[in-house]
C-alpha cells in the first residue's frame, strides 16, 4: 500500500507563488551552480541539489555530484522538506520505509544520507529545498547547518532577483512600445494639421489674407517637421525588424522554442512511463515572438496531468497554434491524451475552479489535487479561456485560448 504523500496546508498559495516567478526550469543552472557546489563543500557530502517542487514534479534547477534534472514529486525526499519550518534530515534512507525502495536508494547511486532546508520566501511559502546527500551517514554541526541555511536564503534571493530582472526587462520593452505608440498617435493629428494648412493656403491665396497665410505657412512648416520626427522614431524602432528576423528576449518565446522547451522538460516523464509524447506547431516556420507569461507553467501542468492519467503505451500530444487576426494574436494550446478520462461531474468541478480531489494516476502516481485548478487560475488571470472535454476510458482534451499582446 502506497503511503499518502504530504501536502502543505498552503499548497495552492505555494504553487501560485512558484508560478508567479515564471521560471524556465531548463535554463537556471548557471545562476546557482556556485551555491550548490558550496553547499556540498560545507556539508562534506558528495551531492548537493537545488530543487523546486510544483504540482506534479520536482525540478532540479542546479546540481552537483548527481546529474539529475527532474523526478515525480511523490518519489522525492524534498517533498517532506517543504513541510518543515527549518530542516529535514534522514540519517539512513535505506532504513526509512518511505524511501528504502526508491531507485536512488535501492539502485545506483545508493544514497543513504539526506539533509534538506526549505527554500522559504519572505511571505512564508516553501518553493522547494536545498538538499545535500551522500552514500555515507554524515554529522552536520550547528555551524554547518547555519551555513547551509545562509546558502538557502541566497538561493531564494537570487530567484527573486531573476524575477525582478525579467520584470524590468519587460518594463523597458514596454517603455519602447509606448514611444512607438506615441509616434503612431501623433502622425494622424499632424497629418490633419498639414491637410488643413494646405486647404487654408489655397483659400487664403484667393482671398489675399496675407497675415493668415503667413501663420498657416508656419503651422505647415512646424507640422511637417513633427511628421518627419515621427517617421524618424518609427524607422529607428522598426529598422532591425524589417531587415532581420525578430530576436527573442529573455522573457519571450516563439512556437519553435516553446516546442523545444516542452519536449526537453516533459519527454523524460513520458518515456519513463512508456508514453508517446509529441508537440506540434502551426505555422511550423513561425518565428513571431510572444511573452512567456507563465505559458511553461500552464502547459506543463496540463502535460504532467495527461501523463499521470494515461496508461503505458498511450499517447499525449500538444498542439500549439498562433492565430493571426486583424488586430490581435491568439495562442491556442491543445493537450490531448488517451488516458482514463474524467466523468462530467469531475470535469465540471475543475472548470468551475474548485480544487479537484486527489486521485492516483494509472502508474500508481499520487495525486495532489491542485494542478488543474492552478491552470484555470493562471489562464483566467491572463484573460485567457480554458475548456475541456473528456470521455471515460477514451481520453481528455484541454483547450486554452490565450490573447497575445503585441510585442514588437
Amino acid at each position: 500500500m502506497h503511503q499518502k504523500p504530504p501536502v502543505p496546508a498552503d499548497e495552492f498559495d505555494r504553487v501560485i507563488t512558484l508560478s508567479d516567478l515564471d521560471l524556465d526550469y531548463s535554463n537556471l543552472n548557471e545562476s546557482f551552480k556556485d551555491l550548490v557546489k558550496l553547499a556540498a563543500r560545507v556539508s562534506g557530502t558528495n551531492i548537493s541539489l537545488v530543487n523546486l517542487i510544483d504540482s506534479y514534479t520536482q525540478w532540479t534547477i542546479s546540481n552537483f555530484g548527481l546529474p539529475l534534472e527532474q523526478m515525480p514529486r511523490e518519489d522525492s525526499v524534498c517533498q517532506y522538506t517543504i513541510m518543515e519550518e527549518e530542516q529535514f534530515e534522514v540519517k539512513d534512507l535505506k532504513l526509512d520505509q518511505r524511501f528504502k525502495d526508491k531507485p536512488y536508494v535501492a539502485d545506483g547511486p545508493k544514497l543513504g544520507y539526506y539533509f534538506g532546508i526549505p527554500l522559504k520566501t519572505k511571505t512564508g511559502q516553501n518553493l522547494g529545498a536545498l538538499c545535500v546527500m551522500d552514500q555515507q551517514e554524515k554529522e552536520l554541526s550547528p555551524e554547518k547547518v547555519e551555513l547551509l541555511r545562509i546558502i538557502a536564503d541566497e538561493i531564494v534571493n537570487r530567484l527573486m532577483i531573476l524575477q525582478v530582472v525579467n520584470s524590468l526587462s519587460h518594463d523597458l520593452h514596454e517603455a519602447r512600445e509606448v514611444k512607438k505608440r506615441v509616434a503612431h498617435d501623433i502622425r494622424g493629428p499632424i497629418g490633419g494639421i498639414i491637410g488643413l494648412a494646405d486647404l487654408l493656403i489655397r483659400k487664403g491665396e484667393k482671398n489675399n489674407i496675407e497675415e493668415v497665410l503667413e501663420f498657416i505657412r508656419m503651422i505647415h512648416k512646424s507640422g511637417t517637421s513633427l511628421l518627419e520626427l515621427a517617421d524618424e522614431i518609427l524607422n529607428t524602432e522598426l529598422k532591425t525588424s524589417k531587415k532581420e528576423e525578430p530576436q527573442l528576449r529573455e522573457y519571450e518565446l516563439n512556437l519553435q522554442l516553446f516546442k523545444e522547451k516542452l519536449e526537453k522538460l516533459y519527454q523524460p516523464q513520458a518515456q519513463n512511463k512508456e508514453i508517446s509524447f509529441t508537440v506540434n506547431i502551426d505555422p511550423p516556420e513561425s518565428v513571431a515572438p510572444f511573452p512567456k507569461n507563465k505559458l511553461l507553467q500552464i502547459t506543463g501542468n496540463l502535460i504532467s496531468n495527461a501523463i499521470k492519467f494515461t496508461p503505458a503505451h498511450g499517447q499525449v500530444s500538444v498542439d500549439l497554434d498562433l492565430i493571426e487576426e486583424e488586430d490581435t494574436r491568439i495562442l491556442h494550446i491543445q493537450v490531448n491524451d488517451s488516458g482514463i478520462g474524467l466523468e462530467k461531474k469531475q470535469m465540471d468541478t475543475i472548470l468551475g475552479g474548485q480544487s479537484s480531489a486527489s486521485t492516483d494516476g494509472t502508474g500508481g502516481e499520487h495525486g495532489f489535487g491542485f494542478g488543474l485548478p492552478l491552470v484555470k487560475y493562471l489562464v483566467e488571470s491572463l484573460e485567457g479561456t480554458l475548456d475541456a472535454h473528456s470521455v471515460v476510458n477514451k481520453g481528455t482534451t484541454f483547450d486554452i485560448w490565450m490573447p497575445i499582446q503585441s510585442n514588437r
